[in-house]
């Protein structure tokens, strides 16, 4: 099996340090979701692991996340493609949870739903949270420059961590 594991706010969608909220906020970055279609039109499975402590905050409702991965999800169908798991992190950064990136509890999720090893499987994301749940479970880490991704390559990278402009830019990759 070709899974592809992704961060989701600033890598599939334009993020928000004031949080992605609504709907409406919830706004693709350009060549993200044609990235997926186009990955997964040629046999890849594409899957997401997102932190959301957003609804812990009660910024929005379980209702809302639903509303926007099933934009998501619609998206990628009218491109041919079609998006595999989506899992979240409902908690807030003192919950003390195991599913919190940079805890990989997201990540051992996906590999059990799919049944499959994580070592080596790409995990992409736009900051050192991400980068660090994929080291904690030997993926390979992939930062990409959207979203705080220009931020976070100011901050030490693990070591292998693979850099590319966008989502986009890792389909292009993967398919050549």
């Amino acid at each position: 099996m070709k899974l592809l594991i992704l961060d989701r706010d600033g890598v599939i969608n334009y993020d928000s340090d004031a949080y992605i909220k609504s709907l409406e906020e919830w706004i693709p970055l350009p060549g993200a979701v044609e990235a997926i279609a186009r990955l997964s039109k040629a046999g890849w499975t594409v899957a997401v692991a997102t932190n959301q402590s957003g609804l812990a905050r009660g910024y929005y409702d379980p209702a809302t996340l639903d509303a926007m991965h099933n934009r998501l999800r619609q998206l990628v169908a009218e491109q041919g493609g079609q998006l595999g798991l989506i899992v979240h992190c409902p908690h807030g950064p003192e919950d003390g949870c195991n599913c919190r990136k940079p805890k990989p509890g997201l990540l051992q999720q996906i590999a059990t739903h799919y049944r499959v090893a994580l070592t080596g499987l790409w995990f992409v994301g736009d900051s050192t949270g991400d980068l660090q749940a994929a080291q904690a479970v030997d993926c390979q880490p992939v930062l990409v420059k959207t979203g705080k991704g220009e931020r976070t390559l100011d901050k030490p990278l693990p070591s292998g961590t693979l850099v590319f402009d966008d989502l986009a830019a890792v389909a292009e990759h993967l398919l050549h």
